[in-house]
């Protein structure tokens, strides 16, 4: 597969030097805000938002070959202040907190006065767009044409689009939908929307783990998903603890993943914690994970060059004078 000049430099700013991937997200809103004060989720404030994403990023980023953020807390915060390092690719979310519509008919909402152009002039090197998707659903086309518009507008501004799909059940009577269907839905959205544009998939582990702790299952769902998935694909944590993640990451990339791109997993138990012991954790635990990780899909993951080859550069004559913007 070919990519513009401008995603190849994107991901390779987003990669290790291996070409694997040890992404940290941070982009979380809503759901952060709730675990800050679950019982009074509307008396945290914005300084105290800033402030615990300005710790993370800035003990983390060091640590992370990208960092993921939103616009409304993250980016400005953390780029103002110098605490996103330099050295490290920078993505930022293109979709609002959440989702509109019925549960059982989820559609996702890009944020207002937001774009990918705004996003390619903030200096990321990725955008991702968090879709909810069940192929069964009656908007399930609508949010394909969403994905297929975001595609389109990334790569005229050659910026990789890291999608993320997310399932949900169609029964409003059920919150955690069985293996079977999990596994289903994960496969079906990699097959349709991965084909309308995406250049990394950002993927749920294909099984619900309390519902399965086979290893055998566990890398047959995995390498079913990379045998549909034609660009790289990294694994997001859904909040599961580290150790959890650890053995999921160690399957998936077995089965050809190329990294990881997680949050929750790494500092979570930051967020009721006051700033000097949030300051320790993020030295101490925080940083250890984001080691023990960076290590384990160097030794384990798919390059994204083995989808996404080098060349030599011998069709590259007068190239600017048909790419350009």
């Amino acid at each position: 597969m070919q990519v513009s000049l401008g995603v190849r430099r994107s991901l390779q700013q987003c990669a290790q030097p291996d070409g694997t991937f040890a992404m940290l997200a941070m982009d979380q809103r809503g759901s952060l805000i709730q675990a800050m004060n679950p019982d009074a989720p509307d008396q945290v404030g914005y300084d105290e938002v800033i402030a615990l994403k300005r710790d993370v990023i800035g003990v983390l980023s060091p640590l992370a070959s990208a960092v993921l953020l939103d616009v409304e807390y993250g980016y400005g915060a953390c780029v103002t202040s110098d605490t996103l390092s330099g050295q490290t690719g920078l993505i930022l979310a293109l979709e609002k907190s959440g989702y509109e519509g019925d549960p059982t008919e989820r559609r996702t909402a890009l944020l207002e006065d937001w774009s990918v152009e705004r996003t390619a002039k903030a200096g990321a090197n990725g955008v991702k767009m968090l879709v909810y998707y069940h192929p069964d659903a009656p908007n399930a086309a609508d949010q394909e044409a969403l994905v297929a518009e975001v595609a389109e507008q990334c790569h005229a501004w050659e910026l990789p689009l890291f999608l993320e799909p997310l399932h949900y059940s169609l029964d409003r009577s059920v919150k955690v939908v069985d293996n079977r269907e999990r596994r289903r839905v994960v496969m079906e959205s990699a097959r349709r929307l991965v084909p309308l544009g995406v250049d990394i998939l950002k993927a749920e582990f294909p099984l619900n783990v309390i519902q399965s702790q086979d290893p055998a299952e566990w890398a047959d769902a995995c390498a079913e998903l990379s045998s549909i998935c034609p660009v790289p694909w990294v694994l997001l944590s859904a909040g599961v603890d580290f150790e959890t993640y650890m053995a999921q990451v160690e399957v998936a990339c077995d089965a050809g993943a190329s990294g990881v791109l997680c949050g929750r997993t790494i500092w979570k138990e930051t967020t009721r914690l006051d700033e000097l012991a949030r300051m320790e954790f993020l030295q101490t635990t925080g940083s250890e994970r984001m080691h023990q990780l960076a290590a384990l899909v160097s030794e384990r993951a798919r390059p994204y060059t083995d989808f996404y080859p080098a060349s030599n550069g011998e069709t590259l004559q007068a190239w600017y004078r048909v790419t350009a913007v």
